[in-house]
């Protein structure tokens, strides 16, 4: 694989600064410049993040002394110096649209992290190992803008990675999912912050997290969905409620799923346990760098998936499952955790990049 030239539009927030930590010695992404606000703009990256830098490690060598660029007033520039950018802004969805948008139509493909282009019909919204077919979706897309090389492809919001993953393999091995309520249990890390900058959340549940739930609800009817012409359709089911839950937890989003099968078409619990253990999407097969080599792990002990204990399986990437077992109203309850910020957030969008990579959507 050629080594890509790349950017991080967006480097100083906590995605952007996990895309950093993630990219510094990848092998086949090359980070070359950095971009931002208005506000960090012509600042060196550590003189930017020193009072906020929110990761464990430290700031890549290679990346602390980049002067940062500015994300819109640079685009042309910037656009000419890579092979395709990594996107994690914090600004209006419309204002997010429009960049992303003139980033594609300045012929620089964009990985984004961000939601405002998830249900554009002909943007690929990918989970990896669920749905790579959608991503022939691009030559249309590409059309529609007028393009050759400039897309946008999407990757879905954190909180569906904790639970998604589990119940797509159980419908695509022909258990056709129905009914699904879910409530998840969220990382403070999700809203981008940490104990220090949150003291709230300390000791605290907040049952609230604006735009979650509808996220929860309608993006898996994307993942679902099928290419028709020149748009993603979305499923008609399964049918999803969602509420969603802030915790004091630094990372991880947990999940309690409850989940309803078509009439007739109920897997055994050792079925279950038999499509997650040898479930395998096409990073695996692909061996993409970032991804794991066991997707999906199901744990037997009853207090497991614990967020401390099993978040960072796998570098963050892979998901945890437990606690399968009959319910009174549903076929079956479980369990299912995700790192939030990595298999959620950068190192997702990472293996979407990845994946695009090894099929030439940046050459």
């Amino acid at each position: 694989m050629k080594k890509y030239k790349v950017g991080i539009i967006g480097a100083t927030g906590m995605v952007g600064q996990r895309f950093a930590t993630l990219l510094e010695n990848h092998p086949w992404f090359e980070v070359v410049l950095l971009a931002a606000s208005e506000r960090s703009a012509g600042k060196v990256y550590s003189e930017a993040v020193k009072n906020s830098w929110k990761m464990s490690t430290p700031i890549p060598e290679n990346m602390k002394d980049m002067v940062i660029y500015n994300a819109e007033a640079d685009a042309p520039k910037i656009a000419s110096m890579v092979d395709f950018v990594f996107c994690a802004v914090n600004m209006k969805k419309d204002d997010i649209k429009a960049l992303e948008e003139k980033y594609a139509c300045l012929e620089c493909p964009v990985v984004s992290n961000n939601s405002a282009h998830r249900h554009t019909p002909d943007v690929p919204m990918l989970l990896p190992e669920l749905n790579p077919e959608h991503a022939a979706i691009i030559e249309k897309q590409r059309k529609r803008l007028g393009t050759k090389r400039g897309f946008i492809a999407v990757k879905p919001n954190c909180s569906i990675q904790c639970y998604v993953p589990a119940l797509f393999p159980l419908d695509k091995a022909g258990y056709k999912v129905k009914d699904v309520l879910v409530c998840t249990y969220q990382a403070i890390s999700g809203a981008g912050k940490n104990f220090e900058t949150w003291p709230e959340m300390i000791d605290n549940v907040i049952p609230f997290i604006g735009g979650e739930e509808e996220k929860s609800e309608k993006e898996p009817l994307k993942i679902w969905g099928k290419i028709e012409g020149d748009v993603i359709v979305d499923s008609a089911r399964p049918n999803f409620t969602a509420q969603c839950i802030r915790v004091p937890v630094t990372d991880g989003h947990t999940g309690a799923v409850y989940v309803r099968f078509e009439e007739g078409k109920k897997p055994t619990k050792e079925e279950c346990f038999k499509i997650w253990k040898e479930y395998k999407g096409e990073p695996q097969i692909l061996a993409l760098p970032s991804a794991p080599k066991q997707f999906l792990n199901y744990f037997t002990e009853d207090n497991q998936p614990q967020c401390k204990e099993k978040r960072d399986l796998e570098n963050g990437m892979a998901v945890s499952i437990g606690r399968l077992r009959e319910d009174t109203q549903f076929d079956y309850k479980f369990v299912s955790l995700a790192h939030n910020t990595m298999r959620g957030a950068a190192g997702g969008a990472v293996l979407m990049a990845e994946l695009l990579a090894a099929k030439g959507y940046f050459d």
